[in-house]
């Protein structure tokens, strides 16, 4: 068995409803539609909690620039690694490098997002994963889209262009999945919500991410309840027959 992860940054769940190139995934999938996010709802913050499974307070980064952990918690391409399994990045927001420890990753992809426009870069990072994807065996592949946030920032969240770089990344979704070998299990979430242009805040619209998950086991239609980012990590590594780490403090939805 295998994982993908599809991060769509700034992704509000209740965007997803008018969108039909999301409906099928999500109607063969177990999701949690009211899933929680931590403090500060900030891109950084909230990957490095995704992939440590601990709250911001813990590992230290609480804006978009990375702070080397005081006390280490090893984060989930590390815990990978040391399973003997193969991690890869296909990323357009250059921080994402710092997700993972030098030597973690056997393979990576980056486009800059803010050079080339963020609705190319998903593009790419999207073909990007397809050819790699079915050429080598990855264990977990990350893939991080960042037009949605962009296009939030930029346009205002649930306007009119912020709807079509939902739209945008669920196609490539799509094509990303509908791409892959079936032993593939996919987990389709955000960092964090947004209002206005912004995000950050307590607040229900950037607080709430969903969290969609297609494979086997995970039941179409279900609904998973109390959901943390803190628990997908958790989730992948027992998917992947690894041991959490200690440390973290998510569960694993499974």
């Amino acid at each position: 068995m295998r994982t993908l992860l599809i991060l769509v940054d700034g992704m509000r769940p209740d965007a997803l409803k008018d969108v039909k190139t999301a409906q099928d995934i999500i109607a063969k999938s177990s999701c949690a539609m009211d899933a929680q996010t931590v403090i500060p709802s900030v891109t950084l913050p909230c990957h490095m909690s995704l992939f440590h499974s601990v709250d911001p307070s813990r590992h230290g980064t609480t804006t978009n620039t990375y702070m080397p952990q005081v006390r280490p918690i090893r984060g989930l391409c590390e815990v990978l690694l040391a399973n003997k399994k193969r991690s890869a990045f296909f990323y357009n927001w250059e921080e994402i490098r710092d997700l993972s420890r030098p030597n973690s990753l056997a393979f990576s992809y980056f486009c800059k997002g803010r050079d080339i426009g963020y609705d190319k870069a998903n593009d790419m990072v999207s073909a990007a994963a397809i050819d790699y994807l079915n050429k080598d065996y990855i264990d977990f592949a990350f893939i991080y889209m960042g037009y949605t946030d962009a296009a939030g920032h930029g346009s205002g969240w649930m306007s009119s262009t912020y709807m079509e770089a939902i739209e945008n990344s669920w196609r490539n979704i799509n094509a990303v999945v509908n791409s892959l070998p079936e032993d593939y299990t996919v987990i389709i979430t955000a960092d964090h919500g947004g209002h206005d242009r912004t995000h950050g805040t307590e607040l229900p619209e950037d607080m709430t991410i969903p969290i969609i998950i297609k494979g086997e086991g995970f039941e179409a239609g279900k609904v998973i309840e109390n959901a943390s980012i803190k628990d997908i990590a958790p989730t992948i590594a027992k998917l992947l027959g690894a041991e959490a780490d200690e440390e973290w403090e998510g569960r694993s939805l499974i």
